[in-house]
């Protein structure tokens, strides 16, 4: 599992597409922007035959969780969605998942409660990422620092 993230805007994807040349290799790109993951268990078969998988805008996902679970049921839930997809990837030597995630920890924090809630629970998801991941890299202005 490769995990990438950094700033809005600053180049996260258009980087994992250059670095794995995307444009010649078969893959699935999921933007999860929308707010909601796929449901692994009824759909992985069907949907997801390509050996290379994405998830794009992970941060979205934790922002309408945080509306309606409270932390612990959201880090079970995202632990359960990794653990998942790491599994997947290592039953065959030929698959790679990547997630990116923007990072929106620095700076000034949220004046909301819900806003404060929803980028602590980013922070952990992505501790939580970082851990299992293999490999971990950090965008800035479209450069790539590897982390891990």
């Amino acid at each position: 599992m490769h995990f990438v993230t950094g700033g809005a805007f600053n180049g996260k994807s258009q980087w994992v597409k250059e670095y794995y040349k995307l444009n010649e290799t078969p893959h699935q790109w999921i933007s999860v922007y929308g707010g909601e993951l796929p449901n692994l268990w009824t759909e992985k078969e069907a949907i997801y035959q390509q050996p290379f998988m994405v998830f794009d805008g992970i941060e979205s996902v934790f922002k309408v969780w945080v509306q309606k679970y409270d932390v612990s049921d959201i880090r079970d839930m995202w632990r359960s969605f990794i653990d998942s997809w790491n599994e997947w990837e290592q039953n065959d030597p030929q698959r790679i998942v990547v997630i990116i995630g923007t990072d929106f920890s620095k700076g000034i924090v949220p004046l909301q409660a819900l806003d404060r809630k929803w980028r602590d629970v980013t922070g952990w998801a992505y501790q939580d990422t970082v851990s299992v991941a293999e490999r971990v890299e950090i965008v800035w202005y479209g450069i790539a620092r590897q982390i891990k």
